[in-house]
């Protein structure tokens, strides 16, 4: 049997980290044989270079085409291409390969993934804003194409493999459980004048500085129902969140015999990865064993959308559908980004998403019905939401 080509889009960041890690552990096990492809970064030209050497990958690109002089330097004598620029990472995409993991962070994220779409091979799908600004349009692609989707978001990951999909109308619930992010037991005036490094201190989960303020804003949560919404064809008002603070219950799938199944496992992004990879098959890693004995017991709360109201936002709008979520997606990257640099406070991201979704409304901006269009309501957005950066 031949190697399978594997890319990975955004393999620097932390899912793409722990996809190599889980790649290390299918090599040094012999289970099966992988050749590298392409490797993408948005711009960190050392771990990218580092990890393209190690793995013998045949294309190493970085989007910000400032930081190609230091990848070409660093992959220099070892017959490894480099290249940069956003169009560079769409055509890395866009090369053949039997499984391509996409996890570039945020709306970057859309053009390469829609790129990798276009194989009709395998595609693990870790980009959930691809979903939330595009959803209608990119799993129409996703059917013309023949591509198999495998969700890679813990949540989504674990509805996939206790959701009945010969016997959908028989779901009457989908719950995706939120450990509630670093601020589930603050008081509102704290979290509205919470810090980034506050913001980024998960208590379970380890990801990047994006999802993290997300997680904790519970913004994250609403994007996967409206991911969960186009991945399985779950109307609106069938999808919920479940706070578990203790993070071992990844979904839950009510049937309507009162039957509720849920995935559990420990909080590894590795074990999600593992099925994506190796599905239908399951493939053996070293991620910690789940050991409920020790834990003790799970606890379950109602989500607070009043102290967390992007969470709100996005149910509103995925309830609203057409151009509301992509520009939900759009204004919260603004946002998310301003606080990260300390322009603005915490309690202020939901303000901004909040006034460009009422500016998307009041001028009646349309809906794209093409992804060309999505972009440029995508910029339509951030137009707006930085306009109400300095109000």
């Amino acid at each position: 049997m031949s190697p399978r080509r594997v890319s990975i889009l955004g393999s620097t960041g932390s899912v793409g980290k722990s996809t190599l890690d889980v790649l290390a552990q299918v090599r040094a096990s012999g289970e099966f044989s992988f050749e590298i492809e392409a490797l993408t970064a948005k711009s960190s030209a050392p771990l990218l270079a580092e990890q393209a050497i190690a793995f013998g990958a045949r294309i190493a690109v970085v989007a910000d085409e400032a930081a190609l002089p230091e990848l070409r330097d660093r992959l220099r004598g070892t017959g490894i291409e480099a290249a940069g620029g956003p169009v560079a990472v769409v055509e890395a995409a866009s090369r053949p390969a039997d499984w391509t993991m996409a996890a570039i962070v945020g709306s970057a994220g859309l053009a390469p993934t829609i790129a990798a779409v276009l194989h009709g091979a395998t595609l693990a799908l870790a980009n959930k804003e691809c979903l939330v600004s595009a959803g209608e349009l990119f799993m129409s692609e996703v059917k013309r194409c023949g591509t198999r989707l495998l969700p890679v978001d813990s949540e989504h990951n674990a509805i996939f493999q206790v959701y009945d999909f010969e016997r959908p109308n028989s779901i009457e619930r989908i719950q995706l459980t939120a450990s509630g992010g670093p601020f589930r037991t603050w008081t509102q005036a704290a979290i509205d004048t919470a810090t980034p490094a506050e913001a980024c201190r998960h208590p379970t989960w380890s990801m990047g500085a994006k999802i993290s303020v997300d997680s904790a804003s519970l913004m994250n949560k609403g994007l996967e129902l409206i991911e969960a919404h186009y991945l399985f064809g779950t109307p609106p008002d069938r999808l919920e969140v479940l706070v578990h603070p203790q993070s071992i219950i990844h979904s839950l799938v009510s049937y309507s015999d009162g039957s509720v199944l849920a995935h559990l496992g420990s909080p590894d992004m590795r074990v999600p990865i593992a099925h994506a990879l190796a599905w239908p098959a399951r493939l053996a890693t070293n991620s910690a064993r789940l050991d409920l004995a020790s834990i003790g017991s799970l606890t379950f709360e109602a989500a607070d959308s009043a102290r967390f109201p992007c969470l709100g936002l996005a149910v509103s709008a995925l309830a609203e559908g057409g151009r509301a979520p992509a520009v939900l997606n759009a204004a919260n990257e603004v946002a998310v980004d301003a606080f990260l640099q300390g322009r603005i406070p915490f309690g202020k991201i939901a303000s901004i998403v909040a006034e460009t979704l009422e500016t998307a409304a009041r001028e009646a901006w349309d809906t794209p019905a093409t992804l060309s269009q999505v972009s440029e309501l995508d910029e339509a957005a951030r137009r707006a939401a930085n306009v109400f950066l300095n109000e």
